[in-house]
């Protein structure tokens, strides 16, 4: 097929199953510079037409302490008073850069979830 920009929901569904058909292909053969060409149409048509849905930090961390049966008693010695716990995890009192570090290593979760903070 001769690709072009992706303008449509069709054209995208259409690359996408192409892509998936094609995924497996051995390198340096006409299929795999296909599968790049369309790799990077898709990832243009995404950018431009799919909004990938923003996902709050403190929510991801009261998530992972039910995970673990954690209260927020447990997390005074990372963050700090009882107080401070209760007030970051409220959202009243934003995370500094210090204490997303400290729970990102707490909870090991990726540092690319607090990077919109």
């Amino acid at each position: 097929m001769d690709w072009k920009v992706l303008n449509t929901e069709e054209q995208y569904q259409t690359a996408v199953k192409r892509t998936m058909a094609i995924f497996h292909v051995e390198d340096g053969t006409v299929e795999a510079d296909e599968l790049a060409l369309l790799l990077v149409l898709i990832k243009d048509y995404e950018d431009k037409h799919i909004q990938i849905p923003t996902i709050d930090p403190i929510e991801v961390i009261k998530l992972k302490m039910e995970e673990r049966g954690i209260k927020a008693k447990e997390l005074e010695p990372i963050i700090g008073s009882k107080g401070h716990v209760s007030s970051v995890l409220s959202g009243r009192r934003e995370l500094t850069l210090n204490t997303a570090r400290k729970l990102r290593k707490y909870f090991n979760l990726p540092a690319e979830l607090f990077m919109q903070l």
